[in-house]
């Protein structure tokens, strides 16, 4: 019996598309090997990206835009065309900022989904880091529900270090936005009582081994980083993912790109 190839998954924010791919991203997406590619923060319409980005090599986009000009937005290039794509999660007040796109690969065999979300940032004040926690509690019932009906694997930038391993500076990020007891809860809760897996770090145990760094002082020469970036899944996909590696060079973003390769062929 020959073994499933594996199926290359890659994650990267790309702090506005147009920017990324001044510096090299369109070319280097083509060469990575990718079956599917979730990017977040494209900061672009559909008319800047008809045309230029909605193709990469044999990747063709899916895009869910955000409503303001110039922010946010999120994409997945996909090889094989899914059977729909899905933009929003049904949330009114979080659907118009362009912040989910699911792809469904579903068969006689298989129900299966590939997400690509980003997560607001509560950096900017409390207002925004109230509508974290909104959108957090919002999604939360969404991916249960998703959860009860199919496989998936959600991609992203979600805005959140998980646990002290997770960055640099943890003892003076205690009462930041990405490290708040409560947005770290509510982690804990998908993970354990929802039952979804952090997959790279199942994969990799290993500290220091971030996917954002700041743009101020010299985070990236010190690597004074933050591992924002995720892959979380069902049970039965994460059991098959064999690889996880996060591309540090060249970079395309403030953030790099995360990949993982999984046991099984859509």
């Amino acid at each position: 019996m020959v073994s499933p190839l594996p199926f290359r998954l890659v994650s990267l924010n790309l702090n506005g598309i147009r920017s990324a791919a001044r510096k090299g991203f369109v070319e280097w997406a083509v060469e990575a090997g990718a079956d599917c590619m979730g990017v977040q923060e494209l900061k672009a319409g559909p008319e800047d990206v008809l045309g230029r980005y909605d193709t990469i090599g044999r990747l063709r986009g899916h895009f869910h835009h955000a409503e303001r000009k110039g922010y946010s937005g999120v994409g997945l290039y996909t090889r094989k065309a899914p059977s729909a794509v899905i933009t929003g999660f049904g949330c009114r007040e979080f659907d118009p900022e362009g912040r989910y796109v699911e792809a469904r690969f579903d068969s006689a065999r298989r129900k299966f989904s590939v997400i690509s979300a980003y997560f607001p940032s509560g950096s900017s004040g409390e207002h925004r880091q109230a509508a974290k926690y909104r959108f957090l509690a919002r999604l939360y019932p969404h991916l249960l529900k998703l959860r009860a009906e199919r496989e998936f694997i959600l991609v992203g930038d979600i805005n959140i270090a998980h646990h002290e391993i997770d960055l640099k500076n943890w003892r003076g990020n205690r009462k930041n936005s990405g490290f708040l007891p409560e947005e770290r809860a509510w982690l804990t809760t998908l993970l354990d009582q929802g039952g979804l897996v952090d997959v790279f770090r199942r994969l990799d145990p290993r500290p220091e081994q971030y996917t954002w760094w700041s743009n101020r002082g010299q985070a990236w020469a010190k690597n004074v980083g933050w591992r924002i970036d995720y892959h979380l899944a069902t049970p039965g996909i994460a059991a098959k993912a064999e690889r996880a590696h996060i591309h540090l060079e060249p970079r395309y973003s403030d953030h790099a790109p995360l990949t993982v390769d999984y046991r099984f062929t859509l």
